[in-house]
């Protein structure tokens, strides 16, 4: 047996030798050129100098806090618990976990027991049927000579990490998501009591009319006019009404609850609106748990064109089993019903259609649209960025301007009011003054709105808060 051995291996060294030196598979390059740089500051931060020197929060932290809602606190906090986007999600990154443990597996000897009977017979010879009873020890172990299995464990790490990433990137939206809604919902309820009292205000102002109407100071075409006024408004709260209700829906999918058993009060809007710090940080790449993903993807498809060029390489694998084999199973543990074997197998494939070749391309092909799809994300995540830092600048500017309406506005139907009651100016003029009042508190809600929504949108582009 010794002498057999010898032989084999003497047969086979040359040709493992010849296989190392020949080279062994390897992942990709990417030219680092064709990633997009990240900037020095962003265009539209105020403290450009500050950019820099910003440090980077812990990703994923409770950024919601900042708004100091308890409200949206147990929201935010019932949907991190319920929301089934993120389970989704978890329930992916399990699955990608589970086949890195199925990938590494292959890399690892493989040993088993086995037993059975066999009854056989040869007709040609006409012997009388016989009985074979084993029971053995099988091992096995492909030999990574070249590292495809080692890139296909990579690969597979790679992916469990996207995962990953993406779970905490679903997490993250589903928090804005979820601030986004309730403070539309808050800026609702503000609008609904702006709304209800001008309709108040008007009603007043009709039974002015009415009672001036019938003492014969005005025409009955300034009762309808108010009338009008009135009707309008009234609509106007009824639309406010059924918008809030769709919110509020919405928000119950998204804390993982049933529309019909959920609510939230309506109350004064009193969530904190955080001032955005000087200098925002510039390590967005690495914050955004979207970006990490589609890295850890294009990662993923650069080892697998390793693996596909493995394909072209010969495999080797080893076996051996020991067990006992005998006619009866009395004499099956018997010293003189050993068995055992030991064998090696090398194969490479000759002519397979071109069927290699295609991998390869496939490959190739794959990390191509893996690139693209990591420089997207990246161009992305900046224009994120300066989206909102840009919307938060002008709606700042906008609002000092939209405050200055206001005043004037409030102090146009104070003045219209009193000269109307002395009589010194038509009801057109008061329900003009009314009506203008109304418009420019509900613009500059509306700003105060996009505030909020924009400051959402800025730590989620972040990558989630931020330190000054």
């Amino acid at each position: 047996m010794n002498h057999t051995s010898s032989k084999l291996r003497s047969a086979l060294l040359p040709l493992l030798a010849a296989l190392v030196l020949a080279g062994c598979a390897t992942s990709a390059s990417v030219d680092p050129a064709s990633i997009p740089a990240a900037p020095a500051a962003y265009k539209e931060n105020a403290g450009a100098a500050a950019v820099a020197t910003a440090t980077a929060p812990q990703s994923q932290g409770a950024w919601w806090k900042v708004f100091a809602d308890p409200v949206l606190d147990r929201l935010v906090e019932q949907a991190g618990q319920n929301n089934n986007s993120v389970k989704v999600a978890a329930g992916r990154l399990a699955q990608a976990r589970a086949i890195l443990r199925n990938t590494d597996a292959d890399r690892l000897p493989q040993v088993g027991l086995s037993g059975g009977a066999v009854r056989q017979s040869n007709i040609t010879t006409n012997r009388v049927a016989q009985t074979t009873v084993t029971a053995a020890a099988n091992f096995s172990y492909e030999v990574d000579l070249i590292g495809k299995l080692s890139l296909n464990s990579d690969a597979a790490s790679l992916d469990a990490q996207s995962r990953e990433a993406l779970l905490r990137s679903t997490q993250l939206l589903v928090q804005a998501d979820v601030a986004q809604a309730y403070l539309n919902l808050r800026a609702l309820d503000t609008e609904r009591t702006l709304v209800r009292d001008t309709l108040q205000a008007y009603r007043n102002t009709l039974r002015l009319t009415e009672i001036r109407f019938k003492e014969g100071d005005v025409a009955e075409l300034d009762v309808a006019r108010v009338r009008t006024e009135v009707a309008a408004t009234e609509s106007e709260a009824l639309a406010l009404d059924r918008r809030r209700a769709e919110i509020e829906h919405a928000l119950a999918v998204l804390v993982g609850e049933v529309a019909s058993s959920f609510t939230v009060a309506p109350t004064e809007w009193a969530t904190v609106l955080p001032v955005i710090p000087a200098g925002v940080p510039s390590t967005v790449l690495e914050r955004r748990p979207d970006v990490s993903a589609a890295q850890s993807s294009m990662q993923a498809a650069q080892a697998r064109v390793g693996v596909a060029k493995a394909a072209w390489f010969p495999t080797f694998s080893l076996t051996a089993n020991g067990g006992y084999a005998a006619p009866e199973i009395k004499d099956l543990f018997k010293v003189s019903s050993q068995a055992w074997g030991v064998g090696a197998l090398l194969s490479l494939p000759i002519f397979d259609g071109g069927r290699r070749q295609a991998g390869v391309q496939n490959a190739n092909a794959e990390l191509d649209i893996a690139l693209a799809n990591y420089r997207e994300q990246i161009l992305v995540a900046f224009k994120d960025v300066e989206d909102q830092l840009s919307a938060l600048r002008l709606l700042a500017e906008q609002s000092e301007a939209q405050s200055r309406s206001v005043a004037s506005a409030t102090r146009a139907t104070v003045l219209s009011d009193s000269r109307y009651r002395n009589g010194f100016v038509s009801q057109l003029e008061l329900l003009d003054a009314q009506r203008s009042e109304l418009r420019n508190r509900r613009q500059a809600l509306q700003v105060k709105t996009a505030q909020y929504l924009a400051t959402v949108g800025l730590i989620r582009a972040l990558g989630g808060g931020w330190n000054t």
